[in-house]
């Protein structure tokens, strides 16, 4: 798809938007209490995309809700601009692998509907829509219901319908996930764009090593039993901008490495910045 918009020039900021501190979560599960999330620590700036990967189990789904507000239950501190988080609210919006899209509503009704809580006019949600659609190249779809969508367009509804409030904060729960390889690579590219152009702070969750090398400015690396983060690795612009640059590739293979190297070893919780 072509590029709407000139290429961003939005910087990550260097002050914190999202703190987490001493982070610890469990379920009961058959009258047994399961540890989900152990001592996780993180700070996310401004503006910044971080990714998050690790194996199944590892915490990386409830580490988003419990940032969203979803769950409360859990001991330690998440704080979104020096405030702790005590419910879900406009300024955090999230995406899923399935774009739960209403089938009864067109692309942009379904986009509407998550301004019913805004206090907006009718005019100035009109054209906040208009805008987001715009935004993810979807403006001749407008009427258009989600049974006539491909798989990617759906997603790009979602996307525009996360954003539309212009949250602070862009969760991302293995949106592409379910899209085929090659729709896959294009939406990193539109979501890298559309994150970028809105300014927003964003949190994948994937188990795309290579989609987490090209999307992050920073990858998070998780191990499981419980969960908690064992690195954290920056990533160079050139690896964001080049798949087939040897920082990528060796990036890449870094966090393939991490991710193989036994539990016992990830015990130290290292910092290790690329």
């Amino acid at each position: 798809m072509n590029q709407i918009y000139p290429s961003p020039t939005f910087q990550v900021e260097s002050i914190p938007a999202l703190e987490i501190h001493h982070l610890d979560k469990s379920f009961t599960v058959a009258g047994r209490e399961l540890k989900v999330l152990a001592g996780v620590d993180l700070s996310v700036k401004i503006g910044e995309f971080v990714t998050i990967v690790g194996a199944s189990g590892c915490g990386k789904s409830t580490l988003l809700r419990l940032i969203l507000g979803l769950d409360l239950d859990y001991s330690g501190d998440i704080l979104v601009d020096g405030e702790h988080v005590r419910r879900p609210g406009l300024d955090r919006s999230i995406v899923f692998q399935d774009h739960r899209l209403l089938p009864w509503l067109t692309v942009e009704g379904n986009v509407a509907a998550a301004l019913r809580r805004s206090s907006l006019s009718r005019a100035a949600k009109k054209e906040t829509v208009r805008e987001h659609l715009e935004l993810v190249g979807l403006t001749s779809f407008s009427k258009a219901y989600p049974a006539h969508l491909s798989g990617g367009m759906a997603q790009r509804v979602a996307i525009a319908r996360a954003l539309v409030n212009r949250p602070r904060f862009l969760l991302l729960d293995e949106p592409l996930g379910a899209l085929d390889a090659l729709t896959r690579l294009k939406l990193q590219d539109e979501l890298k764009r559309i994150v970028q152009r809105e300014g927003t702070t964003a949190l994948l969750v994937t188990h795309d090593v290579d989609e987490a090398v090209h999307l992050g400015h920073r990858i998070v690396v998780m191990q499981p039993h419980p969960g908690r983060i064992a690195t954290i690795l920056s990533i160079p612009e050139q690896a964001r901008q080049d798949r087939s640059s040897h920082e990528f590739i060796r990036l890449r293979d870094k966090v393939l490495g991490l991710l193989a190297v036994g539990a016992g070893a990830c015990q130290t919780k290292e910092r290790t910045v690329a």
